[in-house]
């Protein structure tokens, strides 16, 4: 009898130990550009590189799960999220309404302000408001008086942004009957054609523009004019995932608020933007 119970309670604990291994193998399948430095970058030997790679092992470290993160064409991630090819998005992305029309998105893990980067020996330089920032959302009549003190300096000049974002969503919206708009498929594409003297100006996030002043090509590029947030520039940085993932949302949003409480979202932004891109309160 007490041979029949040992084994018992032996293959009771096999059984827990299996489960808790399965639990503690399960994969989440992250998503990611590798176009988009310092978020997410394609580094030597095509290793995937940058602030979202970084945070995305240490919240999954949280989640007590196993992360798979693989890079995806910025112009068809959100298709390909919906056709189940992986399970949520780190890719610099922001909430936004029309976004979460189609998606959901966790709480933010990060906030930048948007501004544009030009050469520092363009009249653009000059821009107004260098160095100020304004929110779209709190601040309407101040952001149109920003975006107006604009308009002289940018009369005629073509202006570069990623194709599908809410930068080209921004410029189109307002300075289409100011500029020439030209969309690219990737930022870095937009960024070696300012440096050779084909735009005028890139409207960027801050975060990546400061990271492109860091390539020894881009030290005389500068962020010129009032920094922008909220409105249709989305209220930050998040995981964008299917609306039916309603417990790895749950699941996200504890370990970003943990990531956020501790520090360490700050400290990752302060390793690869410089500043703080810690979501503000």
């Amino acid at each position: 009898m007490t041979f029949f119970k040992t084994l018992g309670l032996g293959l009771l604990a096999s059984a827990l130990a299996i489960g808790a291994a399965s639990a503690q193998e399960k994969t989440v399948k992250i998503a990611t550009e590798g176009a988009y430095a310092p978020w997410n970058f394609t580094g030597a030997g095509g290793k995937l590189e940058g602030f979202e790679i970084d945070l995305a092992n240490d919240l999954c470290a949280r989640m007590k799960v196993k992360c798979e993160i693989v890079a995806q064409d910025w112009d068809g991630i959100i298709p390909a999220l919906q056709a189940k090819k992986y399970d949520a998005i780190m890719a610099g992305m922001n909430i936004t309404d029309k976004r979460l029309e189609t998606i959901n998105f966790s709480i933010a893990y990060a906030a930048t302000p948007h501004g544009f980067g030009v050469m520092k020996d363009s009249p653009l330089a000059k821009l107004a408001g260098t160095g100020t920032t304004v929110n779209l959302d709190k601040d309407p009549e101040g952001a149109k008086k920003a975006i107006e003190a604009w308009k002289p300096l940018l009369k005629g000049k073509t202006v570069g942004v990623q194709t599908a974002t809410v930068n080209a969503q921004f410029v189109e919206t307002y300075l289409k009957d100011t500029v020439t708009i030209r969309e690219y498929k990737t930022t870095e594409q937009h960024d070696l054609d300012l440096s050779a003297g084909r735009l005028d100006a890139i409207f960027a996030g801050q975060g990546a523009l400061k990271a492109t002043q860091e390539k020894p090509e881009f030290k005389d590029m500068v962020i010129a004019g009032t920094g922008m947030r909220g409105g249709l520039l989305g209220r930050g940085v998040a995981v964008g995932m299917r609306k039916d993932d309603t417990e790895l949302k749950k699941s996200f949003d504890e370990a970003i608020q943990a990531a956020i409480k501790d520090g360490t979202i700050q400290k990752l932004s302060m390793k690869w933007f410089k500043i703080d891109a810690t979501p503000q309160a």
